[in-house]
């Protein structure tokens, strides 16, 4: 009898449309609270000559001149924000997808009473270890029992819908770990792209005070110039963060394939061995 296609259940798209919310949600809410922190954190009067926004900031006083370096700031406060928000909530996502325990000793516990064929107790590890990984092994555990108790199908063709059957619940569980990097991905860029235009603002208005008849405007030189630096400093701070966790949270996805990996390779071997 041929397989019905796999779907995605309703839990799953359930999860897909939260997940869809939450990053819609903490993508207007970052922005929402970096023009607040610039507004009222940066622009405190506290940090300025005789308490006046609109004057220079206190000598020494960082917050001061991060509010004078213009309103690309504030988008550039967001999009860090909004670095570490994505990525802890991969974290949390990815953790549990992990399950509740170590994933290597896990599939070694699995591939050892796989070797003793003694699949229920193989399944009952899965039903202990939860989580993404947990899931995969679990379905193929399955099918492998459903082909044993049909000992008239073809030995290799058991084993395909076997290695299937692993495969099909890979590409259901796999996405949602990876679900949102993409934003990280995005930020890599974008928190450069965004800095750079602060740059570029900046030394329009640094050559402006230059530009002017008679001596230069120093004041507005110099907060020119800031406003230049502080915006490339934000978006490269920005970019670098957004790698960093990008490129561990990929490793993480990346040791969770190779473990579902193993112990599928794993149960359709077991499963081609004992039917030679």
């Amino acid at each position: 009898m041929a397989n019905a296609p796999k779907t995605t259940s309703p839990a799953q798209q359930e999860s897909g449309n939260s997940g869809n919310l939450f990053a819609s949600l903490a993508i207007v809410i970052c922005f929402i609270v970096g023009y607040l922190i610039w507004q009222y954190v940066m622009g405190n009067p506290s940090n300025f000559v005789d308490g006046n926004p609109e004057n220079q900031p206190l000598p020494g006083n960082y917050g001061g001149m991060v509010y004078h370096a213009g309103v690309i700031v504030p988008v550039l406060i967001g999009l860090f924000l909004m670095v570490f928000v994505f990525s802890i909530e991969r974290f949390i996502v990815i953790g549990k997808a992990s399950g509740t325990g170590n994933v290597g000793n896990f599939v070694r516990k699995v591939q050892s009473l796989l070797k003793t064929g003694n699949i229920d107790s193989a399944i009952a590890e899965c039903d202990k270890q939860k989580g993404s990984v947990a899931n995969v092994i679990k379905a193929g555990l399955l099918k492998y029992k459903d082909v044993e108790a049909n000992p008239g199908l073809d030995a290799e063709k058991s084993a395909l819908a076997i290695q299937k059957e692993i495969e099909e619940t890979t590409a259901l569980e796999m996405p949602m770990l990876e679900k949102n990097l993409n934003v990280l991905a995005t930020l890599v860029s974008i928190g450069t792209l965004t800095g750079l235009l602060g740059t570029v603002t900046g030394m329009i208005k640094a050559f402006s005070a230059l530009a002017t008849g008679g001596a230069p405007d120093s004041a507005k030189l110099a907060n020119g110039i800031s406003e230049a630096l502080i915006n490339t400093a934000t978006g490269i701070a920005c970019s670098t963060f957004a790698i960093v966790f990008y490129n561990i949270l990929t490793a993480k996805i990346d040791k969770l394939t190779y473990s579902i990996d193993e112990a599928g390779f794993s149960i359709v071997q077991t499963y081609a061995a004992n039917h030679k």
